[in-house]
């Protein structure tokens, strides 16, 4: 065999049992996975010699459930780290969970408010022990979820973003930064939540398009007047100036002129800003620098007051007619006194525009001027675009390169601090003249009369973007350190790039002397409903992943979610695709009892391949293709790929094909059902360790069973074994396209599965004359008999197949039931094909409609040729 190699070895195995008739998944699982945790498969060794790989989960909040984005992204790293576990690595997956400022002080707070009382009642430090109650009361529901589903971490090393070690990192780089003039106090516009009562980060603020109202208003009087267009009528009460682009000749003549602010008794000036556009409105815009950010930059550059016009809670406070009213009332109020004087030059109602929400409850952000520590992140920020520019770390896919580069390269400083009470304070003391004292973690804080402690809390995302190595005992160099960072990949959504990722590189790089936190960030897309529409509970389309567990298993959860995962690409899922999945799973149970019952084997050495049959040769030399096809998509995070390979290999190859082909040699006995037990075994058991990452439990189960071994966990990755039989491929190829075309015909002509068809096969001049008998066995076909009459005669592959179906079917009641939906289809053509000629009802339905009635159009064309034909194959 001149295009063979030498195919893989196995050495002995102890003898496999009997499995149930049905896999259940509800049986298994659990069990399964406290023995995994139990023999300590997941632990991480800082004292091994083996090469590290290291992933972090990106921490769930502490307040949480597993919803369906997690068990997507949870999938993706314990497939990749229960691969490289079987590859000889030193595996660890970081396990832990984030404190949620925001939404878990909210969560308490609601609890408080049911039972008639407030964080104030309690006072600051019994509200913090209550939220500590709280968290180990109901913060670890998320890791009996995590087990559920099958995740490899090391549970040894949980750690959560308020542990003592972490609060330790937290308080150690804020007095380097502080130190080094990268953390200072300062006024600045931010994002202000009237509810919450604190700043909020930019990815907590959620944006919707909301109905407003634009007011066109006229400032000033006769040519000295100007209109500003604004949907905030109320924060005109906070104008200090307008501002006109530089080189607009329409109000060249104004500018550094003062004209009258309606409503008040102030006078404002009118600037010439290069920041204004003179194609958008009329060219002049309204300038408030406490209450917008781009204003602010305005006022900055042109020395104006910052008027703050309301308070915490949106009440207005200037003084007038206005005052303590809310914001929102005081808006039609405003507009209400303009339109009174006049000064309303146009309104557009209802206004659509996009409008920042405060994402925890709903209330809309109010751009707010207020003292808050930042980060300067200049300087750190480009340090984590070099890193990814000089190769030191890698972006997958690389066309999300850009997105990263566009944010760090435009970073703003970072408003680290919040107006809360749970997370960690700020640690920096002011004294009663004045004074200000950073505290690293092995210093004391400052004491005596008029000393205090700020009282505001770090942005979540502080602590989070220390996570990589935080987690792994910094500030202290320890041996976890030494050995696990930096992080071999991150795995994440493409929506926390800026966010979170972004932070991690900063911190990373400064922390860890210029070392970045991973070498590869792998991003992937959101998962959507089954149409590719966002989840939401107002659609009603939010899925819960435990309630598929619980009907189909974890693996037919998970093995759906990675099919879906296209790098950086949304993920659709619905019902019917872990319906499949389950299918698949079952089928792999089925194949795998099967080959058991016949004595499938892993014991002993393969064959040589001189003793096998064409099948046997094909199945290992695909196998080996598949094994190299797989490992190359691991490397590539093509999850999608490796998962649709996987299963059509198992599927269309193994379990319908070789097992099939398998029966007709085992019922025939002698060596070569011998040879073919033993390759049978040496296939499942490679296929087996394939899908393990993907689909842990059913794998283990049978894995075990079939080969006798101590846990596929721990089982060797399988090697491509360079076995390749280019000969035995085209052999069984033409053999299955001969089936697959007479199974067509068949199925043709109205013929059962299982029914028995006289047929004579003249196989001379092709490679299929060893293999009639399994050919007859898959066609249901038997020999034909002296009164053999061929009615249809299908030439396939080179070789040639009578049949004889004159007894087999009534051609008559055939030829009608054919002819009845011939007549249906072709007045289905007719139907549709009007519609689509219609002009009036293109240009009014909706474009899906109208590709809906293209799809029936298309489908009516396919079944007029497919009936035709069948009706021009009747004897």
């Amino acid at each position: 065999m001149t295009e063979n190699t030498q195919p893989p070895a196995s050495g002995p195995r102890s003898a496999p049992a009997d499995l149930p008739t049905q896999y259940t998944p509800a049986e298994v699982e659990e069990k399964l996975y406290e023995r995994w945790v139990e023999r300590g498969y997941f632990a991480a060794d800082a004292e091994s010699g083996k090469e590290p790989y290291t992933i972090v989960i990106p921490p769930p909040n502490v307040y949480g459930s597993l919803h369906i984005g997690h068990a997507f992204e949870h999938t993706l790293i314990d497939a990749l780290t229960r691969r490289k576990r079987m590859q000889g690595f030193e595996t660890l997956w970081q396990p832990g969970m984030d404190h949620a400022g925001i939404a878990t002080q909210n969560a308490v707070e609601r609890q408080l408010a049911a039972e008639g009382s407030s964080r104030h009642d309690l006072g600051r430090e019994a509200f913090v022990e209550r939220v500590w109650r709280w968290k180990a009361e109901s913060g670890g529901q998320i890791q009996g979820q995590m087990r559920r589903l099958g995740d490899g971490v090391d549970w040894s090393r949980d750690r959560f973003t308020m542990d003592e070690g972490l609060s330790r990192a937290v308080q150690t780089i804020f007095k380097r930064l502080y130190d080094d003039e990268l953390i200072y106090r300062a006024e600045r516009i931010i994002n202000w939540c009237p509810r919450c009562l604190t700043a909020i980060s930019d990815i907590e603020v959620a944006y919707q398009e909301d109905d407003g109202e634009l007011v066109s208003i006229r400032y000033g009087e006769g040519e000295d007047s100007v209109v500003v267009a604004t949907t905030r009528a109320e924060t005109m009460l906070g104008d200090t100036a307008v501002a006109v682009h530089p080189d607009d000749e329409r109000y060249a003549h104004l500018v550094g002129r003062m004209i009258d602010l309606p409503l008040t008794d102030r006078s404002i000036p009118v600037v010439a800003d290069a920041h204004v556009d003179p194609e958008f409105g009329t060219g002049a815009v309204k300038v408030t620098p406490a209450h917008d950010p781009n204003d602010f930059e305005i006022g900055r550059r042109h020395g104006l007051p910052q008027l703050t016009i309301m308070d915490e809670r949106g009440v207005i406070t200037a003084p007038g007619p206005f005052q303590d009213l809310d914001r929102l009332e005081a808006r039609s109020a405003v507009v209400a006194a303009l339109r009174a004087e006049g000064r309303v030059v146009a309104e557009k109602r209802p206004y659509q525009h996009s409008v920042g929400h405060c994402s925890r409850c709903q209330t809309t952000i109010e751009p707010r001027l207020s003292m808050q520590w930042w980060v300067k992140v200049g300087p750190l920020a480009k340090a984590a675009g070099d890193a990814v520019r000089d190769g030191r770390v890698a972006i997958h896919p690389k066309e999300m390169s850009s997105r990263y580069f566009e944010w760090v390269d435009n970073l703003h400083d970072w408003c680290i601090s919040r107006q809360l009470w749970w997370g960690h304070r700020i640690p920096v003391w002011y004294g009663p003249d004045g004074e200000v004292r950073c505290v690293g973690p092995d210093e004391e804080p400052p004491s005596g009369p008029g000393w205090h402690q700020d009282t505001d809390v770090l942005d979540t995302w502080f602590s989070s973007g220390l996570w990589p190595f935080s987690t792994l005992g910094w500030p202290e160099r320890t041996p976890s350190l030494e050995k696990f960072y930096p992080n071999s990949v991150l795995v994440t959504g493409y929506d926390i790039l800026f966010f979170w990722v972004a932070r991690m590189m900063m911190f990373g790089i400064y922390a860890m002397d210029g070392v970045p936190p991973f070498r590869t960030i792998a991003l992937h897309g959101m998962v959507r409903d089954q149409f590719g529409k966002k989840m939401s509970r107002s659609f009603g389309n939010v899925i819960n992943p435990l309630e598929w567990m619980d009907a189909y298993g974890s693996d037919a959860v998970r093995f759906t979610l990675a099919r879906g995962a296209n790098p950086g690409v949304d993920v659709p899922v619905g019902e019917d695709w872990v319906q499949a999945s389950r299918n698949f799973a079952n089928k792999v149970w089925n194949a795998t009892r099967f080959a058991l019952l016949n004595g499938a084997t892993t014991q002993g050495p393969l064959p040589a391949p001189e003793e096998m049959s064409a099948a046997d040769r094909w199945i290992l030399s695909r196998l080996g293709a598949t094994v190299a096809e797989v490992d190359a998509y691991y490397d590539d995070y093509q999850f999608a790929k490796l998962s649709d390979a996987l299963f059509h290999f198992a599927w269309d190859e193994v379990f319908d094909w070789y097992v099939e082909l398998s029966k007709t040699t085992f019922l025939a006995g002698g060596r070569p059902a011998e040879v073919s037990r033993r390759v049978l075994g040496e296939v499942l058991d490679v296929t087996l360790r394939l899908l393990h990452p993907v689909t842990p439990f059913v794998t283990e189960e049978l894995w075990t069973t079939l080969t006798g071994g101590e846990s596929v966990v721990i089982a060797d990755w399988p090697a491509d074994s360079g076995f390749r039989d280019r000969a035995a491929e085209r052999e069984i190829d033409a053999l299955r396209q001969l089936v697959t075309e007479v199974r067509r015909f068949r199925a043709d002509q109205g013929l059962q599965p299982g029914q028995r068809v006289p047929a004579v096969l003249d196989l001379a001049g092709t490679p299929l004359g060893a293999h009639e008998d399994a050919i007859r066995a898959l066609l249901r076909l038997q020999p034909a008999g002296p009164d053999f009459k061929p009615t249809a005669t299908l030439p396939v592959a080179g070789a040639t197949v009578a049949l004889d179906l004159s007894g087999a079917i009534d051609v008559a009641a055939e030829r009608k039931r054919l002819a009845k939906d011939l007549a249906a289809a072709e007045k289905e053509l007719a139907q549709t094909t009007a519609k689509l000629g219609n002009e009036s009802f293109l240009a009014k339905a909706p474009e899906p409609v109208v590709e809906k009635i293209r799809t029936r159009q298309e489908t009516a064309r396919a079944d007029i040729e497919r009936i035709r034909t069948q009706l021009s194959r009747l004897p």
